[in-house]
């Protein structure tokens, strides 16, 4: 017979496990672990730049300096298997006599953006007659409708070499960077592996009535804790080191997304479930010896 003492532990631990399982899930699963903030788009130069890093990010081969130029200009956000850019929903990016135009004069009435948040400029093209550019700032449209396109990275881009400058595949292989993105998104997998096995020693030991196992479940608990906890401190570096070997335009901010701060909370609600299991085991260990002592005796 169980102490309620010992079944509260486990009631508890109980939640806290699955508390933890599903915040590390959301976290693995979304792309919000790093998000830049980018400055207003102005400039036909800057438009048909921007147009291009997109194209290439959308649909152009891997090559880290071309993703995370794109990430620093277009209001990025980078997690551990998804990679995405934030762009107008209603911007037609076309290109007419060698020239990317965002929307024409006549489709202004249409979309109701207000003059004086918009920066409206006149050119002449070449066998055209007079156009007006909407030249759209992201972040001063006061009612804008933004999107955002994801990437996903691939199992073997996943595993693809890191460089001491990016881009530069003759500049030699950044072995530090390599494997800190590789335990990155490795460790979550093996810390959700964990507390599923812990699962399902679990329900097995209830199937038999026994607390046996609770001991070694608690350990599965407490290293699946201390490889989140890894995964985060090895995404932290590899971002630092990232930036430190990257030129980060001007007016470009970076900050932390609430996917990280998920698997940073989910660390240690796994090692508090850990620390119930393992007293509950501890504890009734010792009740039981002396149960046995009093009956011989």
């Amino acid at each position: 017979m169980v102490d309620n003492r010992y079944a509260t532990a486990l009631v508890i631990s109980c939640v806290l496990s699955v508390l933890a399982t599903v915040y590390l899930s959301v976290a693995v699963g979304t792309q919000h672990w790093y998000q830049y903030t980018s400055p207003p788009v102005r400039g036909e130069a800057n438009i048909s730049e921007l147009r291009s890093l997109h194209d290439e990010f959308m649909e152009g081969e891997f090559d880290e300096k071309t993703y995370s130029d794109t990430l620093f200009r277009l209001n990025g956000t980078i997690g551990l298997w998804w990679r995405c850019v934030l762009v107008p929903s209603h911007t037609h990016w076309y290109k007419e006599s060698g020239m990317y135009n965002l929307i024409s004069s006549h489709k202004l009435s249409h979309h109701g953006f207000p003059q004086n948040n918009l920066l409206i400029q006149s050119m002449v093209l070449s066998g055209h007659d007079l156009c007006f550019f909407l030249f759209l700032n992201f972040s001063s449209v006061s009612d804008p409708k933004m999107v955002m396109k994801c990437v996903s990275f691939t199992l073997t881009q996943q595993f693809t070499p890191k460089y001491k400058e990016p881009g530069n595949h003759n500049s030699g292989e950044d072995m530090l960077r390599t494997y800190l993105w590789r335990c990155q998104f490795l460790l979550p997998l093996i810390s959700l592996g964990l507390v599923v096995l812990a699962g399902l020693i679990g329900f097995c030991a209830c199937l038999c009535h026994s607390l046996t196992p609770t001991l070694g479940i608690g350990m599965l608990h407490l290293l699946a804790g201390l490889c989140t906890l890894a995964t985060v401190c090895c995404y932290l570096a590899g971002m630092d080191l990232l930036h430190r070997v990257s030129v980060l335009p001007d007016k470009v901010d970076g900050s932390l997304g609430w996917s990280l701060y998920l698997a940073l909370i989910s660390s240690p609600l796994h090692m508090m479930a850990a620390a119930l299991l393992v007293w509950a085991a501890r504890s009734h260990s010792q009740n039981y010896y002396r149960m046995t002592a009093y009956r011989v005796a």
